[in-house]
């Protein structure tokens, strides 16, 4: 598998004078909650401080920016070079290696606009060697970099109740502006290491650690229902047992009634899983239960009957249900 290539190479930046803002290029699912919260908290948003923003899709700015500029002092930048060159702290939040490869690398991308003046936090889940490669890049320019890949989905995100998973730039990690940062949009915060890659190691652990979670109580409820067992009632004794789980609790009631509403995508929880797999492979580690997991959620994400992989992760029961031949899993195939 190709892996998207962060560049080092020579740029050319134009230094524009720094602003005070706080500079967020990203808003999907994640980026939208996380850069509302700064707002909210008042850590940006104020004339003495604005929010600073870009996404790939404009249109998500411009509804971030008529939802909140009312109350808010919000700028939106034409590209995310515009952003870092006159934001002293640029966090970032996109969705896969390969958009924060294209946005990162692009002539008018973020590394191009990296300077002495600039600090960038990287909150997006990649390879551990594609997150060193952003570092490095961003070092060689004279800047500084924070990785800071979370845990927690869309609700977290919006609530301020992310966990923040960082390694890199001390000094970058303990500015009061980061950390208030940090609180505004998270309930807590941990630096692993000051050398960039322990932020990821420790977030494809929990990762891994969920997704496999999620496929194994797809199998147990889906073998409460064959063997006609009220599954309400299953989840109920699961959730008052040594075995219960926050992430068992929200998704069971809706994952029977195929409610897969996307808070994590499935295509990114199993991207996530895989990396696990490559890390685990990497560093020795006995993985069998969790790269079956994997293989689970990889056969759901490239089911195109199914077609569940821009749905929430919890959609992997669905693929159980379709490999099963139990009497319930035919007929709620059918249904």
């Amino acid at each position: 598998n190709k892996r998207p290539i962060f560049s080092a190479a020579a740029t050319t930046t134009t230094v524009k004078k720094m602003s005070s803002g706080i500079g967020f290029i990203g808003l999907g699912i994640m980026g939208e909650g996380m850069a509302q919260c700064l707002l909210k908290e008042k850590v940006a948003g104020t004339k003495d401080t604005p929010l600073v923003i870009w996404n790939r899709t404009k249109s998500k700015c411009t509804a971030f920016e008529e939802t909140y500029g009312q109350e808010y002092t919000i700028v939106i930048k034409d590209s995310a070079k515009d952003v870092v060159e006159c934001c002293g702290f640029t966090f970032s939040m996109l969705s896969t290696p390969e958009a924060s490869a294209a946005v990162f690398n692009a002539p008018d991308g973020v590394l191009a606009g990296v300077s002495d003046k600039s600090s960038i936090i990287d909150c997006a889940t990649l390879a551990e060697s594609d997150m060193k490669g952003m570092s490095e890049a961003v070092v060689a320019k004279g800047g500084r970099f924070l990785e800071a890949p979370v845990s927690g989905s869309k609700v977290p995100a919006a609530t301020g109740a992310l966990i923040f998973l960082c390694a890199g730039s001390k000094a970058v990690f303990d500015e009061p502006i980061i950390q208030s940062s940090l609180n505004a949009m998270g309930k807590a915060s941990h630096f692993f290491s000051e050398q960039v890659g322990y932020g990821t190691r420790a977030k494809l652990v929990v990762n891994s650690l969920m997704g496999t979670m999620v496929a194994a109580y797809s199998e147990a409820l889906a073998l409460a229902e064959n063997s006609d067992l009220d599954a309400s009632k299953m989840i109920e004794v699961i959730g008052q047992g040594a075995i219960q789980s926050p992430v068992y609790g929200l998704k069971g009631p809706k994952m029977i009634k195929k409610d897969h509403a996307p808070n994590f995508p499935l295509k990114h929880a199993h991207k996530d899983m895989a990396l696990a797999s490559d890390l685990a492979k990497e560093k020795g580690v006995e993985f069998s239960v969790m790269d079956q997991a994997e293989k689970l959620f990889r056969k759901a994400r490239e089911d195109s009957e199914l077609n569940v992989a821009d749905e929430d992760f919890s959609a992997v029961f669905e693929a159980v249900h379709k490999e099963s031949t139990g009497e319930f899993s035919k007929k709620r195939k059918d249904s």
